[in-house]
Formats: C-alpha cells, structure tokens, sequence
C-alpha cells in the first residue's frame, strides 16, 4: 500500500483532538504526524514541515484559522486544508471567507465531541479529507482576490466582440453548471464575468450543506452584475439570472404553464451528495430549451457526467470542462472529459468567455 497521509491536527479542544485523531487514524489512508492547539503552533509547524493536509479549527485562543490563513498566504506558505469547526453551520460567511483565503473544502463540527463518533459524520468527514489531500496546492500571488473593474472590463471586451461578429446561438438557452471541492472560489471567477445581458438563465448545482448556498448566493450577487440567488422552489428561470441550488435538497427544472421552473425533490444523497447535478441535467431532457450549455467545474468524483450523457441523447448540448491545471479536484471534469461528451476543456479564467461567446447576449 502507499504511504499514508500526513495530516496536521489543529484544534484548541483536548477532546475533540482526541476524537478527530481516532477518526482519522480509523482509515488506513491517513495518518496523525502532528497535532497543534492554535493557529500559533499551527504556523510555526507548516514553516518547518510539510503535511498531505492540514484539518483546521476556527474558533482558538493566540491564533485563530482566519488569522492563520492571512498569515499563511502573506508568506505564501501554501497547505491543503480542511476547516472543521463548529462555526462553519452559522458562521457560513466565515467559512466563504476561509475559501477565499486557501482553505480547499470545509466540515460542520458536531458541537459536543461525542457526537463526532456518528457513522455519517464520521464518513463525510473522511470522504471530505480524501478530497482535500488530492487537491492542488493553493497557489498565492500578489493579486487582489477579486477584482472587479479588471474583470468587468474583460468582460465587456468580450460582449463588444459577440454583438460585432454575431457569435451566440440564439433560441431558448440554459447554462447549468456543476461543481464541488473548490467550487466557490471557482464560482467568484465564472459568475461576476458574465454579464447583466447575458441571452440565458444561469443554474448552479454545488456541493454545499444546508445554510451555506444562501451565503454563497448573497457573496456572488455582490460581485456580480447579473442577479445571483438561491433557488426557491417554483422560481421561474429567466436570462440574466443566476439560480444556485440549496443545499440538502436535489434540484429539477420543470415546464410548467410555459415556463421552466425550478423543483426541489428529496431523494436520498446520489454520488455521496445533495444535492447532486446528474437530478438537474437528467430533468432538462424533456424541458422545452432548444439547446444546454454545460459547465462542469472543479470537483471530487463523477457528478455530472452521467446526466449529461443521458441529457445529450435527447437534447443538443454544449458542454465545456475545466482544465486540469486549474482545478483543486481534477474529478469531475475529468470523468466528463473521460466521457468524450467535452466539446471544450479550458481553464477556469477562460470559462466565462467561452459561456459569452457559445450563448451571446440579448
């Protein structure tokens, strides 16, 4: 067998510590090399060593995860890193703000440690921390997180260039999109490049529990020139909206008195999550669009794939796969590529274009 993980446990609890070790120590894959109590002992270990992964609490004394992160990426000390913390259920801005800062993916802590020992906490989280230790590293550079009047000038470059050569497909379109490990901040580079105009509503499928879409939803529509939200049952999809699935809850797109609309079904977890994007693309086979651009972003697993092949048996479909180099997770779009159903496969800074340029504008 390979050898095991090395993992960095950072938590300020005794007890947790001790009941996050035997979880991890539990799969064969993993190993426990060292153990902290705050994002100071945390720091001074990922200057000298070099771990598979590191999990991560918020809430600690001298230094806390946020903290830890800003210190890690001003010296450009990338790491692999779960968060794992009570705060990551209410706190959901504070978890997006732990992504933004190089965190990869994310856990809720149970808030009393006995209740880590449940079989499906337990299994989620050793599914997340397979996901994160086989992710790139992050990579830190000198440029802002975000900005905006860079990509909104990009944009409009690219929406000058559609209406003056007429690319763009025209007819009834939807652009559904799939992601997962390192989705949102995937999504901060896709979603606030499209434009206000742009000639098809926009659904969102990403891995996400309950009570984080919405936060998700709110930071993209800040960014963001189109309207982002998270979708409520019955919503009637419209050009120029972004629709994000909640979480917990598998989404469909229904025709109903004419329109499409979005419906919320509660079939157990498909692919290991839910809401799962194969339930979206399998609806959209007898919708009423004349053609489907599918996008399926970084990610774990294979979610998406089978929809999509399923969807272009009865629908004309466009389908764009991120590139390897620029994924966290090189899963999800590589089992689309695997497929041969990948009409495109580009990187994540090129993806809001080629959506512009396949679907144009009104």
């Amino acid at each position: 067998m390979a050898d095991k993980k090395k993992i960095l446990l950072v938590d300020d609890s005794a007890l947790m510590r001790r009941v996050l070790c035997d979880i991890i120590e539990s799969d064969e894959r993993f190993t426990i090399e060292d153990r902290a109590t705050n994002g100071l002992e945390a720091f001074d270990l990922l200057t000298r060593k070099q771990y598979d992964g590191v999990v991560l609490d918020i809430n600690m004394p001298k230094m806390n995860g946020i903290e830890l992160l800003k210190e890690l990426r001003k010296c450009k000390i990338p790491a692999r890193i779960m968060m794992a913390s009570t705060d990551t259920r209410d706190g959901a801005q504070i978890t997006l703000d732990c992504l933004e800062l190089g965190a990869t993916d994310f856990v809720h802590k149970p808030e009393f440690a006995f209740d880590a020992n449940r079989g499906d906490f337990k299994e989620h989280f050793l599914q997340t921390l397979a996901a994160v230790v086989s992710s790139r590293l992050p990579v830190f550079d000198s440029k802002p997180l975000v900005n905006l009047s860079e990509e909104k000038e990009k944009t409009r470059k690219v929406v000058a260039l559609v209406k003056k050569h007429g690319t763009g497909n025209g007819g009834n379109q939807l652009v559904a999109i799939a992601s997962s490990t390192g989705g949102p901040k995937a999504l901060q580079s896709v979603v606030p490049r499209l434009p206000q105009k742009l000639n098809a509503p926009v659904v969102i499928v990403q891995h996400m529990p309950v009570g984080f879409t919405k936060s998700l939803a709110d930071r993209l529509n800040e960014l963001s020139e189109l309207s982002v939200r998270e979708a409520d049952e019955g919503d009637v999809l419209e050009p120029g909206t972004v629709y994000i699935s909640k979480g917990g809850a598998h989404l469909n797109i229904v025709q109903k008195g004419g329109q499409h609309v979005i419906h919320y079904t509660d079939e157990p977890a498909r692919e290991g999550v839910k809401p799962c994007a194969n339930y979206m693309f399998e609806s959209l086979q007898v919708s009423g669009y004349d053609r489907i651009e599918c996008v399926v972003l970084t990610g774990m697993g294979a979610d998406g794939t089978k929809g999509i092949v399923s969807l272009s048996e009865r629908k004309k479909i466009h389908v764009i796969a991120q590139e390897e180099s620029t994924c966290a997770v090189y899963g999800m779009p590589k089992n689309i590529v695997a497929s041969g159903k990948a009409d495109q496969v580009v990187g994540l800074e090129q993806i809001a274009d080629e959506i512009i340029m396949n679907v144009g504008v009104r």
